[in-house]
């Protein structure tokens, strides 16, 4: 029996008591209920971190229904002894998100980044990337600073910008990050203060150009 969806969510929206490996079970199982409920469940995610990669709501969209082909394709690898099922849909799409930047990188500039900025609640904390305070014209301004952030994010080196975007955007732990780019702790806290501090600099630079 599926899981009910009336769980009191943790803070990135993701019922706690859910008993995910039941889930996939039910998947595999080809029950259509319980693949619509973990797409339901975790597809806010996944967009928000295809997003924030591409800078693009349409490309973000198509990558997203990608990454659960991926995910439904390969449930039979979930393993619940090597992380959650939220740490292995993410490091799918990670995965994914890679593949698609060395397969595109070389094609058009990312296009309008104020698209969709408003619509996707999973792509607001960008306060942690903030030295100060609102503006005297809040609204306007932080509209200009979101896409200014985009903007930089999208300039920073890949390896750094997955370690920020993990972190500052998507709220996983250093453990999780680890997990998902299969690197050690230290060098996860070492590419999120580098991606931090190159995001700081070209911030920095675009505000004196547009002064």
């Amino acid at each position: 029996m599926i899981a009910p969806d009336a769980r009191q969510p943790n803070a990135e929206g993701i019922p706690l008591e859910i008993d995910w490996s039941l889930i996939v079970r039910h998947c595999m199982d080809g029950d259509s209920g319980a693949w619509a409920q973990l797409v339901r469940t975790h597809h806010r995610r996944v967009y928000g971190l295809c997003y924030r990669f591409t800078g693009n709501p349409a490309d973000a969209e198509d990558l997203t229904q990608d990454v659960f082909l991926k995910v439904y394709s390969n449930l039979n690898s979930f393993d619940t002894g090597r992380g959650s099922l939220q740490v292995w849909i993410t490091t799918l799409t990670r995965n994914l998100l890679v593949d698609n930047f060395r397969r595109t990188r070389n094609q058009r500039a990312t296009s309008s980044l104020d698209d969709g900025w408003e619509s996707a609640e999973d792509l607001k904390p960008v306060d942690r990337l903030m030295s100060h305070g609102p503006t005297p014209h809040e609204s306007t301004a932080r509209k200009e600073l979101a896409k200014m952030v985009q903007e930089a994010l999208a300039r920073v080196s890949v390896e750094l910008r997955e370690a920020v975007i993990l972190r500052d955007l998507q709220d996983l732990d250093y453990k999780e990050i680890a997990q998902v780019l299969s690197i050690p702790e230290g060098t996860v806290k070492s590419r999120i203060s580098r991606g931090r501090a190159e995001l700081a600099r070209l911030l920095e630079r675009n505000k004196r150009e547009v002064m």
